[in-house]
């Protein structure tokens, strides 16, 4: 298979169908199967989701179990997201070599696997391997189960499937600290981690007898040494952004680790000029569509993505609520996301992307500093209405930028593009965290003494940052036409036109 041609990969024209590709030799599916295949990968993407914060509220209880400090803990928690950096990379190739079925089954599979030996560790240094284990899984999940649903649904239908997988990626992170909550205070911390054995067992059962199964006639060579210069420099990286002030790491050391980093970094942008298929096809950025989805979809979720770090913060040590209250005040951000998933892909066939996406971060960016007015004295229902209006937008835009990352790549290089946004995605919920994290440390200097009233002002200028911060990624949305993207949204069809 030659390599396309720069101007093939910024062609308007598609084809609508999988025949025309090279994934022509898969029957057509019956409707049953259609409409199963979304509920495969959502609840995957759910088991996902949830363990990435679902751990954090039972960090004190699992250190005293384990007799460790609680500090001692971190590396529990980075462990899994530096699987996730290091091992999404490969995930396409290994679709496209063993089929999607195969490998969205076996990574459930792997993710339950590790998700029990966790349960079971009673050692810090074995429960850490254990945590790779499951960034295994995790890994191979959401890009092959998002690649399995752009191989499923024509253009003209992925909205509507992408806004309904989407939404346990957003429910998981907001019910995490709730039901980690509810779990260490009346059952065993281990069931933190057995809660993903039923939804794993039955999932990857129902993956192996229903989801199809995409593969690709010729497949090239692991890029090795592509993958060795990519994993290490994003796992530097990640961990730098994880210990940084932390004073784990001297600044000379976090200094040298991340300048390494970025020396791999640099030799893998050079070695992936030089390879004909190497691990991530960076020309693919060269489609607008896909860079402006890309690019600005990871400056979004720097801002946006350290919401569910803050907010626990504001409930909590703001405004003292308790561990379950906080729950229940993040909440509606997932009942936006979840009753109002019909309405997305109206919005979508009736503005097109430039339009959704230009006023959708202006306003997401404005609803997140409005919590830097949220105080002792704010009304519960307005803290529920400003929530509930943070899930829907927050839901509108990461459906918006999820299929528009497809909407203008050709069938052949689905797998790839897959790879790399599920890469930046990953990558930019990490680091939107560590933002959220140094954004508070900056305006809360002394936070081991400092008064809850100094908390409350430092999170508030937080919250305000990343408000600007969300509001910049339009600088890259303004590049896109009115009309990219409307064979995903059907913007300008006749009954749908503005203009």
């Amino acid at each position: 298979m030659s390599e396309p041609l720069p101007q093939a990969l910024v062609t308007d024209q598609l084809p609508q169908a999988l025949a025309e590709s090279s994934l022509a030799s898969h029957p057509p599916l019956s409707p049953q199967v259609k409409r199963l295949v979304p509920w495969l990968v959502a609840v995957a993407f759910f088991m996902e989701s949830l363990d990435t914060t679902i751990l954090n509220t039972a960090v004190p209880s699992i250190a005293g179990a384990l007799h460790v400090a609680p500090l001692s803990m971190k590396s529990a928690l980075t462990s899994y997201t530096l699987s996730l950096a290091v091992f999404i990379p490969v995930s396409g190739w290994v679709a496209d070599r063993f089929g999607t079925r195969r490998v969205f089954s076996s990574a459930i599979g792997i993710f339950t696997l590790g998700s029990f030996l966790c349960g079971v560790s009673n050692d810090l240094h074995v429960l850490v391997a254990c945590r790779v284990l499951q960034g295994m899984g995790g890994a191979l999940m959401v890009p092959v189960g998002r690649l399995t649903v752009v191989r499923t649904f024509p253009r003209s239908e992925l909205i509507r499937a992408m806004s309904f997988v989407a939404i346990p990626s957003l429910i998981g992170p907001m019910l995490g600290p709730l039901v980690g909550g509810l779990i260490v205070s009346y059952l065993n911390w281990r069931s933190i981690f057995f809660v993903n054995l039923p939804m794993g067992i039955a999932g990857a059962y129902l993956v192996r007898r229903h989801l199809p199964d995409y593969t690709v006639p010729k497949v090239d060579k692991l890029d090795v040494t592509g993958m060795i210069l990519f994993g290490c420099g994003i796992a530097l990286l990640s961990y730098v952004l994880e210990v940084f002030g932390e004073h784990r790491l001297s600044l000379r050391e976090m200094g040298g680790l991340l300048a390494l980093s970025l020396v791999l970094l640099t030799g893998y942008w050079h070695h992936s000029r030089l390879r004909k298929r190497p691990l991530l096809r960076l020309q693919l950025f060269q489609i607008r569509t896909f860079r402006a989805a890309v690019i600005g979809g990871f400056i979004t979720r720097l801002g946006a993505g350290g919401m569910p770090f803050l907010l626990p913060l504001l409930y909590q040590v703001g405004l003292g609520y308790s561990p379950v209250a906080s729950g229940l005040l993040i909440m509606p951000q997932s009942i936006a996301a979840m009753s109002l998933k019909m309405t997305m892909p109206k919005i979508l066939t009736r503005f097109g992307y430039r339009r959704v996406l230009l006023t959708n971060t202006l306003v997401i960016g404005l609803i997140t500093a409005l919590f830097a007015t949220v105080g002792e004295h704010t009304p519960v229902f307005v803290i529920v209405t400003q929530a509930f209006a943070f899930g829907f937008f927050s839901s509108l835009q990461f459906t918006s930028m999820n299929t528009l990352v497809f909407s203008d790549v050709a069938d052949a290089d689905t797998s790839m593009a897959s790879t790399i946004a599920s890469t930046l995605q990953q990558m930019s919920v990490s680091f939107g965290v560590a933002t959220a994290s140094l954004a508070a440390a900056l305006f809360i200097p002394d936070r081991f003494s400092a008064s809850p009233g100094q908390l409350l002002h430092g999170i508030h200028e937080a919250l305000l940052l990343l408000g600007v911060l969300t509001a910049v990624s339009t600088v890259v949305f303004r590049e896109l036409r009115t009309d990219d993207g409307e064979n995903v949204s059907r913007h300008h069809e006749p009954g749908h036109a503005l203009e």
